[in-house]
């Protein structure tokens, strides 16, 4: 491990109970801002039973969270968990559990991470010479550094900004050039590419690798570190103050900088981590999710330590099911979040072979999740799949807790704190099983997880915040009882003849046929119809050598089955890869785009 580290006690994964009244004593800034005490209830079990609260009801209820008018993650809540630390009354479990792809482990308790934050955000204040509201581009893998790095921006009131480590020399200097940040941490392996346009984006005035070679014109975290103090004071900022700025995914146009605050995120990530995620002193979360998205922060940070949890991180470049099969099966990670897309690639194994002796809890976002894979999962590990949805701009938006009903397919019921609705072009509601957009409420009171918009776009800010809703630019319903369903961005329903069709629900037919591995359906023109309904489709292995022509229409006959048969897809190609942003989503926009300009064309 490259970051030196104060010696941690062998872990002992044993059920302890917090101490309500030395948490009482504790929670004065952050925990306060729930109505309700922090409760612990700790079983071994597999259980859909929830450990903080009752029902969906009683969330309700109790989420009533407070905005102070000053408040600071580091200092208010991570801070306070090693203060528990160091009076005995928070258990052994580790607040940061890391293995490196090699085996490696590093382990840090809530007093480690406050030392060696502290040393991080005297880089930052320091030779950095970052001052409050300058704005850092943090593009790292998930590597320790991006946490302590992370947590010291909060300390300095320097705005991070995250960025996957699969930029382009392009990418960064756009985000460069966009965000006018003032410095720049990566690694040994990105350092040429921001050599190569720095001398372009005259706001950046330090560059920092994390590697321990030396290069010129760059700082060295590592040598910094090793000289910095741990004593820091943590910059006294607002609730309202930035914090992070995402770059969006950009599925449907080019990505937009999407600003939260110190409130937004560090309270606004409450109702996950409390209620979605349901998590305690004693769990581990393993969260999949990249260090350069909104997702990350989520998982990683802002709703393990809002808990008091440990926040587990596997360090590789991508994806390996087996690999995380043996994670799951070996270490005592209590709560899984991942994408739906690495469910299918565990899926692709035999799940049931191993065996997850402490997995209770799992979940998932990013994207529709197909009901068939749902089921799957419960069947080869006895456990369900909870659903989330949220956005870059936004935290948990609606999702399936703990004591709900599983609607597969279904995103589940709105989170406690958001007055979600579907409504029309104008912004009416509509009735329950009506297709609309899916809208935030902004009155009478405007959520605190809701971003404050996109910097230097009022355009775009305009576009999504009017007429008393924030837009989320999704299609949706909400049935009678109150669950959303989603049916695709608002942009990617076809209409066909007079008929809406949402592209997941033929997405989530196509899948389960063996020969589809991926697909991706949009508009295509029709001089009859309009437009049609077209699949693009990432044939599996075993039917690559198959005839096209019968493929095709075995595939429409499947779709005629398991959907209303209007949906099918009258048109079929089959591709070698659908395009995608580095985040992984596809490109639907692209891909239509396509369509209509050969109709153009001709």
């Amino acid at each position: 491990m490259k970051i030196p580290m104060i010696p941690i006690d062998t872990l002992k994964l044993r059920i302890m109970s917090v101490n309500s009244s030395i948490i009482a004593q504790c929670n004065r800034r952050f925990f306060g801002i729930l109505k309700t005490p922090l409760r612990s209830f700790f079983s071994n079990s597999k259980t859909c039973n929830p450990q903080n609260f009752t029902d969906y009801k009683s969330i309700q209820h109790e989420y009533k969270p407070q905005v102070p008018e000053y408040f600071n993650f580091a200092r208010d809540v991570l801070d306070n968990w090693s203060e528990m630390e160091k009076s005995g009354s928070r258990g052994s479990n580790p607040a940061f559990w890391w293995l490196s792809e090699h085996g490696q482990e590093v382990k840090w308790s809530f007093q480690d991470l406050e030392t060696y934050s502290k040393k991080a955000a005297n880089i930052l204040s320091g030779p950095c010479n970052l001052q409050l509201t300058d704005r850092v581009l943090v593009i790292l893998p998930r590597v320790p550094e991006w946490w302590l790095i992370s947590i010291a921006c909060m300390r300095t009131g320097a705005v991070l900004i995250p960025g996957p480590s699969l930029l382009t020399a392009t990418d960064i200097f756009s985000r460069l050039q966009a965000s006018k940040a003032k410095c720049i941490i990566t690694d040994e392996s990105l350092a040429d590419a921001v050599d190569l346009m720095s001398s372009k984006c005259p706001s950046l005035k330090a560059k920092v690798t994390i590697s321990h070679k030396q290069r010129q014109g760059w700082l060295s975290f590592q040598e910094l570190f090793r000289n910095a103090s741990a004593n820091h004071k943590c910059a006294n900022t607002k609730s309202l103050d930035p914090m992070v700025i995402f770059f969006t995914s950009g599925t449907s146009g080019t990505p937009k900088m999407a600003s939260h605050t110190h409130g937004s995120y560090g309270i606004g990530h409450i109702a996950s981590a409390r209620y979605w995620l349901d998590l305690t002193p004693s769990d581990v979360l393993w969260n999949t999710s990249d260090t350069g998205w909104a997702k990350g922060a989520w998982g990683s940070i802002f709703a393990p330590w809002i808990q008091g949890s440990c926040a587990f991180a596997h360090e590789v470049a991508r994806f390996e099911p087996k690999a995380a099969l043996e994670i799951l099966s070996k270490y005592p990670i209590t709560t899984f979040c991942s994408t739906p897309t690495a469910y299918r690639m565990l899926l692709q194994n035999d799940v049931s072979s191993y065996r997850f002796k402490s997995l209770q809890h799992c979940v998932t976002g990013g994207e529709p999740f197909n009901p068939e894979m749902m089921e799957k999962w419960k069947e080869q590990t006895g456990l369900d799949i909870y659903e989330g949805y949220g956005q870059t701009e936004t935290v948990l938006i609606c999702a399936t807790f703990k004591g709900m009903k599983i609607k597969p397919g279904s995103m589940g019921k709105p989170a406690p704190g958001y007055d979600v609705q579907i409504v029309d072009k104008k912004c009416n509601v509509v009735p329950p099983e009506t297709e609309g957009e899916i809208a935030i409420k902004l009155k009478p009171v405007r959520p605190c997880g809701l971003f404050t918009g996109y910097i230097d776009d009022p355009k775009r800010t305009a576009a999504v915040l009017r007429e008393d809703y924030y837009l989320t630019g999704d299609c949706g319903l909400m049935d009678e009882d109150g669950y959303i369903w989603f049916l695709g961005r608002s942009d990617d329903v076809i209409l066909s003849a007079g008929y809406r069709v949402g592209p997941v629900e033929v997405e989530d037919a196509l899948i389960e046929h063996p020969a589809v591995t991926e697909s991706a359906v949009v508009s295509s023109p029709d001089p009859t119809r309009g437009e049609v309904v077209k699949a693009f489709i990432v044939r599996s292995p075993a039917y690559t050598s198959c005839d096209p022509d019968k493929l095709i229409k075995e595939l429409q006959e499947h779709v005629k089955k398991v959907t209303a048969p209007y949906k099918y897809p009258r048109k079929i190609e089959f591709v070698k890869e659908l395009p995608k942003t580095i985040s992984g989503k596809v490109k639907r926009s692209e891909l239509r785009k396509k369509e209509w300009e050969k109709e153009m064309e001709t």
